[in-house]
């Protein structure tokens, strides 16, 4: 797909993920009220110390939060589908390119590997909420409808939207869960010895 509408930011997104954005500079008002108008995707695409990545997220605008006197916007998108830019055009007035959405492999599902990370993900909702999911639910989620609700760095993130298989995201998945899990534990064990004594003892 060509004249593609990028917008390189500090962050990545993944499908299923609801991503509000404030869109102040005039190029990027431009390219929301074009793809409002034509109810287009636009993609985000991480921009980071090593420039930007070849493999992005499309999204969606889902809501018109706020629209300011002086153009400004306040958006809600989700996140639609990864794709890779091919080539970077400068022939519009924001960025864009020629870009192709990416298809996972042809495999079959691997069904311990799903039951991991569902197990993985309902442990962490639950010491998150302390509620956990009904399993009829949790049994139809995928890799991304999963980590699109869990705060992940950069990197962990990005690895996911490279990968073009469920049942290697399955795996990353469930790495990415179980260590969010040990980090709640000790940051709830380390709040209750801070309450009982005022010190939090390392070791």
């Amino acid at each position: 797909m060509r004249d593609f509408p990028l917008f390189p930011l500090g962050l990545v997104a993944l499908p299923y993920e609801y991503v509000p954005l404030h869109i102040f500079e005039e190029r990027y008002r431009t390219m929301v009220d074009e793809c409002l108008e034509r109810s287009r995707e636009f993609g985000i695409v991480w921009v980071g110390e090593e420039g930007s990545r070849p493999v992005g997220c499309a999204m969606e605008i889902t809501e018109v939060l706020e629209r300011m006197d002086d153009g400004r916007l306040n958006i809600v998108t989700r996140g639609t589908r990864p794709f890779r830019i091919v080539e970077e055009q400068d022939d519009l007035p924001y960025p864009a390119a020629t870009v192709e959405f990416l298809a996972d492999k042809a495999e079959a599902a691997d069904a311990p590997t799903a039951e991991a990370a569902h197990e993985a993900y309902n442990v962490l909702v639950e010491q998150a909420t302390d509620k956990p999911l009904e399993p009829e639910e949790l049994s139809t989620m995928t890799a991304y409808q999963m980590a699109a609700t869990v705060d992940f760095g950069l990197e962990a993130k990005q690895g996911l939207l490279d990968l073009r298989s469920e049942n290697a995201r399955l795996r990353l998945v469930t790495r990415l869960f179980r260590a969010a899990t040990r980090r709640l534990e000790f940051i709830e064990r380390a709040q209750a010895r801070a309450r009982s004594n005022g010190k939090v003892r390392f070791g």
